[in-house]
């Protein structure tokens, strides 16, 4: 049992860890943006909240955007 807790425990925490919180701001013409959270920056399109198959699980959105492979696996190279 003890075991189980602690392996609770650590699931949560590396959770807690993947995502940033971002703090509102006001844009440049005035319009307040609400503080929110979102992945964390890592190099990778495929995890985002918003890319479509994932969803947010702060708010439940679902992801809309298409996830683009960014020319991995394209065997057209120019020299």
């Amino acid at each position: 049992m003890k075991i189980l807790i602690i392996f609770i425990l650590l699931l949560v925490n590396i959770t807690l860890f993947a995502d940033q919180y971002v703090n509102g701001y006001y844009k440049s013409n005035g319009t307040y943006v609400k503080g929110y959270y979102r992945s964390s920056p890592n190099g990778t399109k495929s995890d985002n909240f918003s890319t479509y198959g994932n969803t947010n699980p702060y708010t439940g959105e679902k992801g809309t955007k298409k996830y683009n492979n960014y020319g991995y696996g394209n065997s057209s190279k120019k020299n």
